[in-house]
């Protein structure tokens, strides 16, 4: 704990009110298998501007499948609460997102 509560509060105050608060405090379980499967399948459709994935799971008779599925931009923005839309400037510095992109598990390359 700080002795000076301040920068507790402004640290805090910042995280609330940051655009990528949910993203920053979300306690989500994320395994790694689940992030190189999305890697391995995902593909990007420029033409829908839709990026497509897929998901194994179990039917009804145990068995696995894969279901594709499929999200654009508005689709993260909704889930990850962003309450911003594609015309908004991205106010985040570059090297925190390519950051990011390497924590979840991205290997591939970045162009800015």
């Amino acid at each position: 704990m700080f002795t000076d509560k301040t920068i507790v509060e402004d640290i805090a105050k910042f995280l609330r009110e940051n655009k990528i608060a949910k993203t920053l405090t979300d306690k989500t379980i994320v395994y790694e298998s689940h992030v190189r499967r999305f890697w391995n399948s995902a593909r990007y459709e420029e033409k829908e501007n839709m990026i497509y994935s897929a998901v194994r799971k179990k039917d009804e008779n145990g068995q696995d499948v894969d279901l594709e599925f499929k999200f654009n931009i508005g689709d993260l923005r909704r889930v990850l609460e962003l309450g911003d839309s594609d015309s908004d400037p991205i106010i985040i510095p570059k090297r925190l997102c390519k950051g990011r992109w390497c924590r979840m598990g991205f290997t591939g390359h970045f162009e800015w």
